[in-house]
């Protein structure tokens, strides 16, 4: 539809309306001006959430996107606002997160001449988006806003960046937009080859020990209810890699595991005992395979994935099979047998058994008086019958929650997973939360990784949301300890740390906090955070040296995965 001449700054907002966008978050900035001056107009229907950092903004956007199925969308300014959003481009793309970045740019006339608060983002940020594009004319704004929203959710999601100068948002232009459904020479739906799956199918009825791996890809297809049929119907094991956890029940009887460095004893040593391994929108990352010398070399490998790159990239595939999961697995669960795998899933439980009679004899031996942070998990797991959103941070309180949390709702564990950013969870429960906003949203951050965006706390007083924030202290930083502890002869270096009073901190920002320090009052402090009408912040002390156990050392395979 034509109308009257608007400015380009106009012509954006009302692109993002076209695209059904309703939540924003931001910061704004001089060269990005005129676009909130236009977004003045929309408050009526378009929530912009006001950060206090720009990296703040895009974890608050991942976290959106995560739980909504929905692209999150960002604002920033030119300069040191557009660089503060490549650590969340970075994670986004890595963790297939669908987003479109805004940022204001310098008048045209002034690119390339150092102006103030100029930087090349557009070559800053190639290496790390799926698409970018700077615009100089306003007429380009909405045929580049629809093809920008095109591509960060279709196929294999991501990030994308968009940035704008400042004249182009001041020119006046026609407007028109139509919404964008294909590009030349870009294919995000393959085609999927009937006879692989008819080869996989094969495969996977002669199997006597196969062993099925899923990825967050099954939640990005919207697979959860193909997989549980397929599960269901073959009787094949089931284990998550971090960002699947969710992608199917944990508390079904074929649910056998977490996969990985800290993952479970059993579904590690079973990887390389199987006979058919077959892996559904995951990308074998190297936590996940250890050694790749030594990672399945028994077993026929079944990989399904959309993203044709990721095929043969780290683990050589006897079935690739080029694909939309969803697809996929109606297909495959057409041609398969009905089974059953009872000893085979036996041999899971006995493992599951050395693991857990292990760690609990590690447990009893070692700081039996102090808290642990899987008995605050466990226990936070029981309260919401694994039903809340979980945002962690990064280090050994997010493999602890991986590992004791039951996840048994798709979309409900939100972490950085391939770039392990710290100071993701807190901004990142923010996004969840505007992104879900009738579920419980829980943060479960270390004393580290929250004081690297402690700031967002003035987003939840400015926004009156409802996040619950649990702090779990070890006052160290956990995770390089422990490996200071184990591989560098205890040598702490710059590890232990001194944090500020978590307590008055929150409630400086208006937010409800407690502390504890020991397991009586932990049940007390968590029901009353669950139940208590607004943020609420609970700092834990936690056993100052705890380890995360299981662990398959660096370059270790599988098979040697450590249980103390």
């Amino acid at each position: 539809m034509t109308e009257l001449k608007i400015t380009g700054a106009q012509a954006l907002i009302k692109s993002l309306v076209e695209e059904n966008v309703n939540t924003i978050f931001g910061y704004p900035g001089g060269a990005i001006m005129p676009i909130y001056d236009a977004l003045y107009d929309y408050t009526d229907s378009i929530n912009h959430v006001l950060v206090r950092h720009e990296q703040g903004a895009i974890h608050a956007a991942q976290g959106y996107a995560r739980v909504s199925d929905k692209t999150g969308v960002v604002f920033a300014t030119s300069g040191p606002g557009a660089t503060n959003l490549i650590t969340g481009l970075a994670d986004a793309l890595i963790d297939s997160t669908p987003l479109v970045c805004i940022t204001g740019q310098v008048a045209s006339h002034l690119l390339g001449t150092d102006a103030f608060q100029e930087t090349d983002i557009i070559g800053i940020s190639a290496p790390i988006t799926k698409w970018n594009y700077q615009i100089t004319k306003a007429h380009e704004i909405p045929s580049v806003i629809a093809k920008a929203f095109f591509i960060a959710s279709s196929g294999r999601p991501g990030p994308v960046l968009i940035d704008i100068t400042k004249d182009a948002q001041f020119e006046s232009m026609q407007f028109y937009y139509e919404k964008c459904t294909k590009i030349r020479s870009y294919y995000p739906n393959p085609e999927l080859n009937k006879d692989s799956v008819e080869e996989a199918a094969k495969l996977i009825n002669q199997a006597k020990k196969p062993f099925l791996l899923i990825g967050q890809g099954i939640m990005l297809s919207n697979a959860e209810n193909e997989l549980k049929e397929f599960v269901e119907k073959s009787g094949i094991p089931v284990a998550s890699t971090l960002l699947g956890l969710g992608a199917f029940p944990n508390n079904h009887p074929l649910y056998v595991g977490y996969l990985g460095m800290h993952g479970d004893y059993a579904p590690n040593i079973k990887t390389n005992e199987c006979d058919v391994l077959i892996a559904i929108g995951m990308r074998f990352d190297d936590r996940v395979t250890g050694d790749v010398s030594r990672y399945a070399k028994q077993a026929k490998v079944i990989h399904i994935e959309i993203d044709a790159s990721e095929l043969h990239k780290i683990i050589k595939a006897d079935v690739p099979i080029h694909a939309d999961a969803k697809e996929a697995l109606k297909l495959l669960t057409a041609s398969i047998n009905k089974n059953q795998h009872d000893l085979w899933l036996e041999e899971f439980k006995s493992a599951k058994k050395t693991e857990v009679d292990t760690l609990k004899q590690s447990a009893e031996i070692l700081h039996s008086e102090e808290l642990k942070m899987n008995e605050v998990i466990e226990l936070l797991s029981e309260i919401t019958h694994g039903e809340a959103i979980v945002v962690t941070d990064v280090g050994q309180h997010q493999m602890m929650a991986a590992r004791y949390y039951q996840f048994n709702k798709s979309k409900s564990n939100i972490t950085s997973g391939g770039l392990g950013t710290m100071g993701f969870a807190l901004p990142a429960a923010i996004g969840a939360k505007f992104g879900a906003p009738k579920n419980t949203v829980i943060a479960i951050i270390g004393d580290g990784g929250f004081q690297m965006t402690v700031q967002e706390l003035g987003t939840i007083l400015q926004s009156k949301i409802d996040v619950k924030i649990v702090i779990l202290n070890n006052r160290f930083l956990g995770m390089v300890r422990q490996w200071q502890q184990l591989f560098f002869e205890k040598r702490y270096s710059f590890t232990e740390m001194i944090s500020p009073d978590f307590v008055a901190l929150a409630k400086a920002y208006s937010i409800e906090a407690a502390k504890i320090e020991n397991r009586a009052n932990l049940k007390d402090a968590l029901l009353k955070m669950l139940n208590y009408e607004g943020s609420y912040l609970l700092e834990v002390m936690v056993a100052k040296e705890e380890n995360v156990f299981p662990m398959v050392p660096t370059g270790a395979s599988v098979s040697e995965i450590r249980l103390k």
